[in-house]
C-alpha cells in the first residue's frame, strides 16, 4: 500500500510521543492552484479507513484517498534549515511552485 522509509518511521513515532497519538492520517483533498493537496496529520482512525500498520505507528487513510496514496513512499527530508515528511507519489503528474499542491495522472488512479 504505502511505505515509509526508516528515517521517516523515527521521527513519526518521535512526534507521536511529543503528540500523545499513534496515528497518522495520510490522504488527499481537493485544493490549491493544481487541484489537490496532500493530508498528513495525527488524527484518530474511523471504521472505514485503511490502516498501515508499523507497530509503534498507524497511518490511516480514508477510501477516497486510497487510489492516490497507493504505491507512495513516506520519507524524512531535510533541506538546509527545514525539515519535513514528504510524500513521493508516482501518481503526481505536476506539482505548483510552492510545491504544496499537485495534479495526479488520472491514468494512473484505479
Amino acid at each position: 500500500m504505502i511505505e515509509v522509509t526508516d528515517e521517516a518511521l523515527a521521527k513519526a513515532i518521535q512526534k507521536s510521543q511529543d503528540d500523545g497519538r499513534s496515528i497518522i492520517r495520510v490522504g488527499v483533498t481537493g485544493g490549491g492552484c493544481a487541484g489537490f493537496e496532500y493530508i498528513f496529520k495525527f488524527d484518530e482512525a474511523t471504521d472505514s479507513d485503511y490502516i498501515v500498520d508499523y507497530d509503534k505507528i498507524k497511518f490511516a487513510i480514508d477510501p477516497m484517498s486510497k487510489p492516490y496514496i497507493e504505491g507512495s513512499t513516506i520519507a524524512w527530508e531535510q533541506l538546509g534549515l527545514n525539515e519535513q515528511f514528504k510524500i513521493i507519489n508516482p501518481k503526481e503528474q505536476s506539482a505548483c511552485g510552492c510545491g504544496v499542491s499537485i495534479q495526479f495522472d488520472e491514468n494512473k488512479i484505479r
